[in-house]
Order: C-alpha cells, then sequence, then structure tokens
C-alpha cells in the first residue's frame, strides 16, 4: 500500500510532508504535491502533518479522490523530488478545504 495526495494540496501546496518523509517519496509540481508510490514506504507520518488533510492511505482515499491514485503515480514519473520544506504557495489558507480544484492543476 502506499499514500496519496488528493485534490485539496492543488493551489495549497504545503510541504510540511516533505519534512517528515524518510525516504524522500514526494514529487513537486507547480501546484500540487504527488507521492511516488514506488518509493513511499507506508509509514504514515506524512499524514499527520498535512495541513489541508490531503494525503491518505490507498486504500482510505474517498470515494471522489479516486482518481488521484493513478495520478500520484503518472506524475510522479516526470515531476522532480522535493526534499526540504518550502513556503506554501501564497494564498494557500484561502484555497484550503476548496472543492472541485482539479481542473486547476498544473502539470
Amino acid at each position: 500500500m502506499t499514500y496519496v495526495v488528493t485534490e485539496n494540496c492543488i493551489q495549497c501546496k504545503y510541504t510540511d510532508c516533505v519534512d517528515v518523509c524518510p525516504v524522500d517519496c514526494f514529487r513537486e509540481g507547480e501546484n500540487f504535491l504527488v507521492i511516488d508510490p514506488d518509493e513511499c514506504i507506508d509509514c504514515t507520518l506524512c499524514v499527520a502533518e498535512c495541513p489541508a488533510e490531503a494525503i491518505f492511505a490507498e486504500d482510505d482515499v474517498p470515494a471522489d479522490q479516486q482518481h488521484c491514485t493513478e495520478l500520484n503515480a503518472e506524475l510522479a514519473r516526470g515531476w522532480k523530488p522535493i526534499i526540504e520544506r518550502k513556503d506554501p504557495l501564497p494564498d494557500a489558507d484561502d484555497w484550503n478545504g476548496k472543492t472541485g480544484k482539479l481542473a486547476l492543476l498544473k502539470r
């Protein structure tokens, strides 16, 4: 099993999760983070650190976010690793909790 970053991360991109990841499995896009399923060791550390509550165990991804499992795998193949915490996007707090953000994803 792996962990999955869901849509609530889009336009927020808090990176608190990156700091606690022991295997550097996070990949960074312009306005979203994903988890590389081939690198994730299922340690669960990132879940509690995510201010947007956007990270779920693969088996616990909400039904309306199931597409994010494949999206994480797809984007992880092309995005570069992020290994240090960065500031969130400038209006992250305004976007946190908003739904329907998939159309805003910058690939």
